[in-house]
Parts: C-alpha cells; sequence; structure tokens
C-alpha cells in the first residue's frame, strides 16, 4: 500500500511537499491497516489499496476528510480493553 501512495504522489507532482512513509501500527493494529495524514493527524482505519486514490485525491490534494475511513477511537478503546 505504501508504494502506491508513493507512486500516485509521485504520478501526481505532489512528493515536493508530501512524503508517504512505512511505519508500524500506529498503536492501532487492532483497526486493520491504518494511516495518519499529519500536519492535521487524522487517523484513517481499515485501509485498503482500492482507498488509496481518494485518500490522495480528497485529502491530499483537496483537503477533504474521507469521512467513511475516520477512525472510531471509541470502537478502539473497545477492542483494546
Amino acid at each position: 500500500m505504501v508504494a502506491a501512495f508513493k507512486k500516485l504522489i509521485k504520478d501526481k507532482g505532489l512528493q515536493v511537499e508530501i512524503r508517504a512513509q512505512r511505519t508500524g501500527c500506529l498503536e492501532a493494529c487492532e483497526m486493520g491497516p491504518a494511516l495518519v495524514v499529519y500536519p492535521e493527524g487524522v487517523f484513517y482505519a481499515h485501509v485498503q489499496l482500492s482507498d488509496v486514490e481518494e485518500i490522495v485525491a480528497e485529502h491530499l490534494e483537496n483537503n477533504r476528510i474521507v469521512r467513511r475511513l475516520v477512525m472510531d477511537y471509541n470502537k478502539l478503546k473497545e477492542l483494546k480493553s
């Protein structure tokens, strides 16, 4: 998935300001594949390869959060307890 983000960011010429970086589980492993967009600090959960284009187009290019993928912190707390 990181490779897909990197390719799309490069293809769109966004690599000067945006970088995709692999991380650990962001303390949210229970929520499936997750990512965070900084500096906003928006956490996305259950991200699939099919979501990459939407996240890049909506959030990174147009500064619109993809609400359907935003991490549910209450659910995360339940899963951790």
